[in-house]
């Protein structure tokens, strides 16, 4: 699914690491690095629509697949990820009061 699709209402959940998040991220964004989706994914609604992000797209397709092959239906990857988002011009806010950057 194309950034510019994503409802602005919706659950996104961005599997990028925590220096990536701190340093731009789209508010109201749900925060959960890759490798702990396996441990946490009870944390992630099963009956809503959910968009996942990551830099570039490829840490959320298989976050993606994986959410998928594990009973989750509603799930979208984000194609282009938060680059793509940027260049859409679409809302970033970053931690500390810092100007938001996609590393």
């Amino acid at each position: 699914m194309s950034a510019t699709d994503v409802p602005d209402d919706a659950y996104l959940l961005d599997v990028r690491e925590d220096d990536e998040w701190a340093a731009g991220h789209a508010p109201g964004a749900h925060h959960l690095p890759m490798q702990d989706v396996p441990a946490r994914m009870g944390e992630v609604p099963m009956d809503d629509d959910v968009y996942v992000i990551c830099r570039s797209g490829g840490r959320s397709a298989q976050v993606t697949a994986y959410l998928l092959g594990n009973g989750f239906d509603q799930v979208r990857n984000v194609d282009g990820g938060m680059r793509a988002w940027a260049a859409a011009d679409r809302p970033l806010e970053a931690a500390a009061g810092e100007s938001p950057r996609i590393i």
